[in-house]
């Protein structure tokens, strides 16, 4: 009996792990991305020190949970109902109790432990930031000041607003440390980019609602575009408010900031960020649009009642 019961196991544990081999196979993932478990490719550090404790969070919740399905299989399989008589009772079993005491405390702590030192590393701002932004949220739309940097006409912070024409650039470099500081003037908004692996939200008067309203990312890893989104619900046209994070090389990034604070000759008012990246002509990074996201097209006549297009 026993040598049967151990073939029908080693064959049951056979299947298992094929069926699981090909439903990773069948997903057509890299190891990399299935690692990831779902979560975007990160450009920062912080962001890769989050989804590494995501990963190994879900790898330990993995292990418990295959451990657990096993032994409830095992029971089903194995030690169903065979006769009137009970099986052996384990009742006030000491080493037992101690280890479904001790085991789930240890699996706690060591998650605790490495979530707590993930979060300090995320929120850390000890370090003195290489450029500082103000994010300044507003129904339904973004500004982006540079308070290290003053135009020459008026003597005020390089300054970018979006409309509801334009997604407004948040342009930084690639590279340096970067200080966010978010303040909203009406509602509570929520400043969020999918590559950070983070976001926070964004209050009127932060001081006076006792919220840490900065953030710092050591550096971005590489250049290009990303998109940026609001995650707190705000209003009508909260879904459409969208930013998008540019990251340059220090070099360009050092070129669009003299030019957006001096004077434009044509206009003789400071170059927009659209006007200093068409100047630049450096290639896809200074395209001068936003192309990860567009505006939202407020036209309620494109389409017709039954939600088809015209």
């Amino acid at each position: 009996m026993g040598l049967k019961e151990g073939t029908r196991a080693a064959r049951l544990a056979k299947v298992g792990g094929l069926v699981g081999l090909v439903g990773v196979g069948a997903t057509g993932c890299s190891t990399e991305e299935v690692l990831r478990f779902g979560w975007p490719v990160a450009v920062t550090p912080q962001a890769e020190a989050m989804r590494e404790l995501w990963t190994w969070s879900v790898v330990a919740a993995l292990a418990v949970g295959v451990i657990v399905w096993g032994l409830i299989l095992w029971s089903i399989a194995f030690h169903r109902k065979k006769s009137e008589e009970l099986p052996r009772q384990v009742a006030y079993n000491l080493p037992l109790e101690l280890v479904l005491l001790v085991v789930p405390t240890i699996i706690v702590a060591v998650l605790f432990y490495f979530t707590a030192v993930t979060q300090n590393y995320v929120t850390d701002k000890s370090k003195t930031p290489d450029v500082t932004v103000d994010v300044i949220a507003f129904q339904w739309n973004w500004e982006f000041q540079y308070p290290q940097h003053k135009t020459e006409t008026s003597n005020l912070p390089v300054s970018t607003v979006g409309s509801s024409g334009e997604i407004p650039l948040l342009v930084v470099p690639q590279g340096k440390s970067i200080r966010f500081n978010l303040r909203s003037t009406d509602v509570i908004h929520s400043f969020f980019v999918p590559e950070f692996h983070f976001k926070r939200d964004v209050f009127p008067e932060p001081e006076k609602n006792n919220q840490d309203n900065a953030f710092q990312i050591d550096q971005i890893d590489r250049t290009g575009s990303f998109v940026g989104r609001c995650a707190e619900l705000c209003g009508v046209y909260h879904a459409v408010m969208n930013f998008e994070v540019r990251a340059l090389t220090p070099d360009d990034f050092d070129r669009y900031i003299e030019l957006r604070k001096s004077a434009n000759p044509v206009t003789g008012q400071p170059y927009t960020a659209a006007e200093a990246l068409t100047e630049m002509n450096c290639g896809e990074l200074c395209t001068p649009h936003a192309v990860t996201t567009k505006p939202f097209d407020t036209d309620r006549t494109v389409r017709e009642a039954s939600g088809g297009e015209k």
